[in-house]
């Protein structure tokens, strides 16, 4: 069983930053990850890999007029992203980008727990 598609596994990272070239470069130094850039619609999205495993994502900051710190993010596996949501709010959270499907990867959501903290939500496409 992969512990990845674990519902409450933490199964992903991802950085948010000005620069992902330079990101990359630099992280691929500093702990010897082999980096892919993927082409995607309006933007390049940079895989991070250790041993051939995708650990983590990288990309430039959705609107940089935002002024968005650079930043890492988790992201959380959950059975359905949708029940998660409602439950979420249920309990006081608020959903900051509601469920969204991301092609050949899975549907997930960006959320705020009552006290603040932002942690993503997934539920991978099955393989």
């Amino acid at each position: 069983m992969d512990v990845m598609q674990t519902h409450g596994a933490f199964s992903w990272s991802e950085l948010m930053t000005d620069d992902p070239a330079k990101a990359a470069d630099f992280y691929a130094g500093l702990f010897g990850w082999t980096v892919e850039a993927m082409e995607m619609p309006g933007m390049t999205y940079r895989v991070a890999k250790v041993n051939g495993t995708p650990i983590a994502g990288m990309m430039a900051c959705p609107d940089p007029s935002q002024k968005m710190p650079p930043n890492w993010s988790c992201y959380g596996t959950v059975d359905a992203v949708d029940e998660t949501v409602k439950q979420w709010t249920a309990k006081g959270g608020t959903v900051l980008m509601p469920p969204t499907d991301i092609p050949t990867v899975g549907r997930m959501a960006c959320l705020r727990d009552p006290q603040g903290a932002v942690i993503n939500v997934i539920t991978y496409v099955k393989q």
